[in-house]
């Protein structure tokens, strides 16, 4: 059973300002949003994730209409067309976390999955992290290219943009992004070394032992 609106819009916050507090959401960038029995709850454009009013966050019908609260994210499309290909999600993440935004920009990325298993936490948190084509924020492409490999990958990296993660929880979409975020911040620390990468079969154990 869904969770309340109320408890939701709250849920939002909290997690909205522990992000902040985190240093993961840099200005009013990054928007967050979760799925209610009417439709879904996204935050507001142009404002910061560590200040945000549960009474303004905004909502959206099933059909992407903007019924209550302030303004909607800009790409509050893409977070409808994530949960819809993600149908026991019931929340995504968006941040600009400065790391995994650094990877996001290199050239020489696999698209298969955007960064290396260097960790068993990353593999059993995250999987493979697709890499979607740049659009603009907001271009409605952009919703469609990520709702293309939703249904496979729990997390996208947005080309010169930034990662994506839903989860079956507000709880598991963040721990998703967090690990992304920490993952980044390794790979750029060990770029151009020789690493131990772990390997297919220790990634398969860990599919099997903690499954999505």
């Amino acid at each position: 059973m869904m969770i309340s609106e109320t408890k939701a819009r709250d849920m939002i916050a909290a997690r909205g300002q522990a992000l902040a507090a985190a240093g993961l959401t840099p200005g009013a960038s990054g928007n967050i949003s979760m799925r209610i029995d009417e439709g879904i709850l996204v935050t507001p454009t142009g404002m910061r994730l560590g200040a945000l009013d549960p009474e303004r966050i905004s909502k959206l019908d099933q059909t992407g209409r903007h019924v209550a609260g302030d303004k909607p994210s800009k790409e509050a499309f893409l977070h409808l067309k994530m949960l819809a290909q993600r149908p026991n999600d019931s929340a995504v993440v968006h941040l600009h976390s400065t790391h995994a935004v650094a990877v996001s920009c290199l050239s020489d990325i696999d698209e298969a999955n955007a960064l290396p298993p260097l960790t068993a936490y990353y593999v059993m948190r995250v999987g493979a992290l697709r890499a979607v084509p740049y659009f603009a924020p907001g271009d409605k492409r952009l919703a469609d290219a990520v709702a293309a490999v939703a249904a496979e990958h729990r997390a996208v990296l947005l080309s010169n943009h930034g990662p994506v993660a839903s989860g079956r929880s507000l709880e598991a979409a963040c721990a998703s992004i967090e690990e992304i975020e920490e993952t980044a911040r390794l790979y750029l620390l060990l770029y151009g070394r020789e690493v131990k990468l772990l390997s297919q079969e220790q990634m398969d154990e860990l599919q099997r032992r903690f499954p999505d």
